[in-house]
């Protein structure tokens, strides 16, 4: 009796002093189009939260030109092979970029929100938004697509991924789009203002 205590307690120690895995499902930004990877947001998010003295490791599922549909698979991917207990869902961005019907790319992002509800997985997820030259009812449409799922299945929501970085020159690469190394820094403050509560 005496030995089934000493080891229920220590799985309990256990328990408490795991690691706490955060997986990003994202695209280009995620990845970090432009830069080494180890500048990108995610892992600048891991290393400052490390900083802090969380116990924290990043799974990065980045991929560049990504669209919403193939962000199931990958967190299904993870989810073989890592026991991730938040997710960062930042994608959409190339969904409306290419002006992909967003009814779809609702779906697709529920899919991946109710595969990660599954898991009991927190879920923050990262709104993004249009420039205006794609019209005005499209871009809106696409910005109200992250706020209704928001609402619908009650989860943490980054306003805006590029908050403070989209537009501004000198927080981007050449192709303006991308941000650099001083834009994933500024991203990774915004994630981590939004993800710490989770932890």
């Amino acid at each position: 009796m005496k030995n089934y205590l000493i080891l229920a307690l220590m799985s309990i120690g256990l328990a408490y002093g795991a690691t706490t895995e955060i997986v990003f499902i994202g695209d280009s930004l995620t990845a970090g189009y432009g830069i080494e990877k180890d500048k990108a947001y995610p892992q600048i998010v891991e290393n400052k939260l490390k900083a802090k003295g969380k116990d924290v490791k990043v799974l990065n599922g980045g991929v560049s030109g990504s669209t919403t549909a193939g962000g199931k698979s990958r967190l299904n991917w993870f989810l073989k092979k890592s026991n991730p207990k938040v997710m960062i869902l930042a994608l959409g961005a190339n969904d409306g970029l290419r002006g992909l019907k967003l009814a779809q790319s609702e779906k697709n992002l529920e899919e991946i929100i109710e595969m990660a509800k599954e898991k009991n997985i927190k879920i923050l997820l990262g709104g993004m938004r249009l420039p205006p030259n794609y019209g005005k009812e499209y871009v809106k449409q696409f910005r109200s697509m992250y706020k209704k799922l928001k609402e619908k299945h009650e989860l943490n929501m980054i306003p805006f991924m590029l908050k403070d970085v989209g537009g501004r020159t000198e927080l981007n690469i050449e192709d303006g789009i991308h941000p650099n190394e001083k834009g994933h820094e500024v991203i990774a403050d915004t994630v981590i203002k939004y993800l710490e509560p989770l932890l």
